[in-house]
């Protein structure tokens, strides 16, 4: 199994595992892990399951689209240089051991 942690805006760390393919969204939305809300239902089509993933993470993760990037845009949150829609990065097994930080609004 694959074990990520979500960590609240408050430090608080919620240990999840995780189905490999299955979207980090889909993930923390079957845990009820709070800070993801995903109005458009992982269709990248609002940036309300933005989270900030670290420097070695964002760099094995696919390469960002241009719809995604822009969406980041009008995330509630600043972006940040791990900032990534949860809802395009599926679960693998690069994933197992890391932290996924979560902004403080979506």
């Amino acid at each position: 199994m694959i074990k990520i942690t979500f960590v609240q805006p408050d430090g608080q760390e919620v240990d999840v595992t995780a189905n490999a393919g299955d979207s980090v969204m889909q993930t923390a939305l079957a845990h009820n892990v709070d800070g993801i809300t995903a109005e458009c239902n992982g269709s990248a089509a609002c940036a309300t399951c933005h989270a900030f993933f670290s420097d070695d993470l964002i760099a094995d993760l696919p390469e960002m689209e241009e719809h995604e990037n822009d969406l980041l845009d009008f995330a509630a949150c600043e972006r940040q240089t791990g900032s990534r829609l949860s809802c395009q990065i599926k679960i693998t097994e690069r994933l197992n051991g890391e932290q996924i930080v979560l902004p403080e609004a979506q």
